[in-house]
């Protein structure tokens, strides 16, 4: 009976057959991991991935923009906030009367700027060009830029160049006109 297997002897080698195929196979590295991802879901997968991943690194690059910007600002107002300090501290400071007095005078054409910017440009050049000239360029110059320009755009032309022509020069109040050469014939 040498010549016939069992079929219990069979069954045995071919499920040791089986297992050590199966051990074969778990020990080596295969593809399936790989063919998995490649799917459309595993590629829409990665590519959302991706994108979030892209839209975070541009949303911190932003914050860290934001927040170099926020450092420059503090640091630039807090340079002006010493700047000023410093010249309040100057100037609180009492040196003379003269001071007192440029002060008061300070306040005085603060107070004429803020008074002037409140009226409409039209009534306030009127009674802006009656005025004396330093008194002008003093009010003028504590104004708002925009407050300004319109007050000077309802001057007459006259007057609106003679303040043009002060500011120009900070401080020089009126210069005689340049000498004219007459031409000899």
């Amino acid at each position: 009976m040498i010549g016939r297997p069992s079929l219990l002897a069979l069954t045995a080698a071919v499920a040791a057959a089986s297992a050590i195929a199966n051990g074969v196979s778990a020990a080596s590295p295969t593809d399936a991991g790989i063919e998995a991802s490649q799917t459309r879901l595993g590629v829409a997968i990665d590519h959302d991935l991706d994108s979030r991943d892209r839209a975070a690194a541009q949303r911190n690059r932003a914050l860290d923009l934001r927040e170099q910007a926020t450092r420059a600002a503090e640091a630039r107002l807090k340079a002006d906030l010493d700047a000023r300090q410093q010249a309040n501290a100057a100037a609180a400071q009492p040196q003379s009367r003269s001071n007192n007095r440029a002060e008061e005078q300070t306040d005085q054409f603060d107070d004429l700027a803020r008074i002037y910017q409140a009226m409409k440009p039209a009534q306030a050049a009127v009674v802006f060009e009656r005025l004396d000239l330093y008194v002008q360029m003093k009010v003028a110059q504590k104004m708002r830029e925009r407050s300004t320009a319109m007050i000077l755009g309802a001057m007459t032309p006259k007057g609106a160049a003679a303040l043009s022509m002060a500011l120009a020069r900070r401080g020089a109040v009126s210069s005689p006109p340049p000498r004219q050469i007459a031409a000899r014939p």
